[in-house]
């Protein structure tokens, strides 16, 4: 099944297809009159000696273009994915990856333009809508999204992810009541989504707590090895002015998952709480090893090192803080309040 995924970008596809296109001969073959222009990588290599070879090949450009996508060089994926696209241009699959390549890109529009252009060319197709649906959903266009998702629900009414894509809608609308009823629908289609027994804990958390962590429950039951179940009921119980048995579920987080930056964060915050100020610093710091460039996790252990009395040591957090997010604007003051 291909990939949904989502995140925000700008500008339009018809400008980007209108220039490569009018490029035409001098784009993709990379050739010149002694073969073709070599990078120097030989997966990338491989594939454009054989475009010079058939330079009209549409699943070549493709296969590059996905290469060029795995290695972030996102231009020259989009490139080969335009010349694609110009040799087939109803090839529902290469819309779906230069989507993706649109997404991770940060070009909203134009990967929305793409889909749009998907589900013209296909409006059958229930994945096309759905990706179509979640765009829109993160561009702020939630009628346009629900339309996309009664496209979904006409093909198929139990469809789970149309529910929970519907479900996202309200929540954002403020409709509480309609966003739970459709992450419920969700929840009986298919059970094993996780991400929607824990919008129905959120959700439930925001109007009767006392359901909520039931839900939290079933999320962490589908994945016991989910951090993200288990730091949603952390988060809960921590809201319920429960924060020792949130900093428990933290640590069990840390355990499934060393590497993971953020519950060791989590888990800090809370220490802090509770007055375990060197037991958070050890875990800032094991959070700014696991991430370097994590400007909140420097801040609080510089927290933690001012409280102890370790000036020195909370301004060279202070000061990497600042380093890495210039507004921030509490490390800023305790720079200041430290240098005073």
């Amino acid at each position: 099944m291909r990939k949904i995924t989502f995140l925000l970008f700008a500008t339009s596809i018809l400008t980007t297809i209108f220039f490569l296109t009018a490029c035409g001969n001098d784009h993709p073959a990379d050739q010149d009159a002694d073969g073709p222009v070599l990078s120097g990588d030989d997966e990338i290599d491989q594939v454009s000696q054989r475009l010079a070879q058939d330079p009209n090949n549409a699943e070549l450009y493709a296969l590059r273009a996905e290469i060029f996508y795995e290695k972030n060089s996102y231009d020259q994926a989009i490139a080969d994915m335009t010349a694609a696209l110009s040799l087939d241009s109803v090839n529902i699959d290469y819309h779906h990856l230069l989507t993706d390549i649109y997404l991770d890109y940060f070009r909203s529009r134009l990967a929305l333009q793409t889909m749009e252009r998907a589900v013209a060319i296909a409006p059958e197709d229930i994945d096309s809508w759905l990706k179509l649906s979640e765009i829109q959903l993160f561009l702020k266009m939630n009628q346009a999204s629900l339309a996309s998702i009664d496209k979904v629900l006409r093909i198929d009414p139990q469809n789970a992810l149309a529910f929970f894509f519907m479900g996202k809608n309200f929540e954002e609308m403020g409709d509480i009541n309609r966003a739970i009823n459709a992450f419920q629908e969700s929840s009986e289609i298919d059970p094993e989504m996780l991400d929607t027994w824990i919008k129905l804990g959120q959700l439930h958390a925001s109007i009767d707590g006392n359901l909520a962590e039931a839900f939290f429950d079933n999320a962490i039951e589908v994945d016991s090895s989910s951090t993200i179940a288990l730091s949603a009921k952390a988060e809960y119980l921590w809201d319920q002015d429960n924060p020792q048995a949130a900093l428990e579920l933290y640590k069990i987080a840390i355990r499934k998952a060393p590497m993971d930056e953020k519950s060791y964060y989590n888990a800090g915050l809370v220490l802090l709480e509770l007055d375990s100020i060197p037991q958070a610093y050890q875990h800032f710091t094991m959070a700014i090893e696991n991430a370097p460039l994590y400007a909140a996790a420097y801040y609080y252990r510089g927290y933690a090192s001012e409280v102890m009395g370790n000036t020195q040591q909370a301004i060279q957090d202070y000061e990497h803080t600042v380093r890495l997010a210039p507004d921030y604007v509490q490390a800023r003051e305790g720079l200041d309040r430290l240098k005073k």
